[in-house]
């Protein structure tokens, strides 16, 4: 098992695999992949019981990225962890490759189910997980949302529906970056107390820094031995995290570096000429 600072030195090259890739295919959403980058390690680098050689393994974990236009940070922890090469990474939004530009369950072994349109992946976790209530298995459901797509109705459907059949096999994760690709969330459609209106529909909350490895750790454990009800890890966040010009920024939403400014956001998460 890795230790914090392996898990902190993962994160860094996974920071860097999305700019890289993002800027190679000319196209992509680094903003909100750069946020949930240490959420996303700590999921399948000590988190999920997987097996990245054995993608249909009947007891895995499930994953499932609701926010799917962020799958630059998904497809780098799944290349890091051993679901397919490195290299491959640079393919991405490429004519053929099987990193499209939101998840495909058709094209890369490992994605449960497609996503792209905002406010179905929880749904689609809450199913998973009774169906192993119903038959008895151990294994967990993991969603990562939004904070603006927490504007989508069907999310609170799917929130009620959970605590309604006591899904404590389900955790969400909510990246609450507090920018979306119109603006400020609280701007655009207001979603705050965020922490009450889970707990309103009786879900167990969690409340942490999204970037502090040990916290997350922390926090997803923390759901795991919570019994009775659904658990939700509301993450406080920086969209753009790691790159200083980027940071807070939302015009980084869905826009990729030049070759410049990759160079500077290079420098900028691997701590280079400070």
């Amino acid at each position: 098992m890795q230790s914090i600072e392996q898990l902190k030195t993962i994160c860094k090259d996974v920071r860097a695999d999305i700019v890289r890739m993002t800027a190679a295919a000319g196209s992509g959403h680094p903003g909100g992949s750069l946020s949930a980058v240490e959420a996303m390690v700590a999921l399948y680098f000590i988190v999920l019981n997987h097996r990245p050689a054995e993608v249909n393994w009947p007891e895995r974990d499930r994953f499932f990225l609701s926010k799917g236009h962020a799958c630059p940070v998904l497809y780098s922890v799944m290349a890091r962890s051993g679901y397919f090469p490195v290299e491959e990474l640079m393919t991405l939004r490429k004519c053929g490759t099987r990193l499209q530009g939101h998840p495909s369950c058709k094209t890369l072994p490992g994605i449960e189910v497609s996503s792209g349109s905002l406010g179905q992946g929880l749904s689609v976790a809450n199913g998973f997980a009774l169906s192993a209530k119903l038959d008895k298995k151990s294994f967990r459901s993991y969603c990562l949302l939004g904070d603006g797509e927490l504007q989508e109705g069907q999310v609170w459907e799917a929130v009620m529906t959970a605590a309604h059949y006591k899904l404590d096999n389900v955790c969400a994760v909510v990246d609450y970056n507090g920018l979306q690709i119109d603006g400020n969330v609280e701007s655009v459609m207001g979603i705050a107390p965020l922490a009450d209106k889970w707990r309103a529909f009786n879900w167990h909350v969690i409340e942490t820094d999204g970037h502090d490895m040990a916290k997350m750790l922390a926090a997803f454990e923390e759901a795991k031995s919570t019994k009775g009800k659904p658990s939700v890890i509301i993450m406080k966040t920086v969209k753009g995290k790691g790159v200083s010009f980027m940071e807070n920024v939302v015009g980084w939403h869905g826009k990729c570096c030049n070759l410049e400014e990759m160079n500077q956001a290079m420098d900028d998460i691997y701590g280079r000429g400070k």
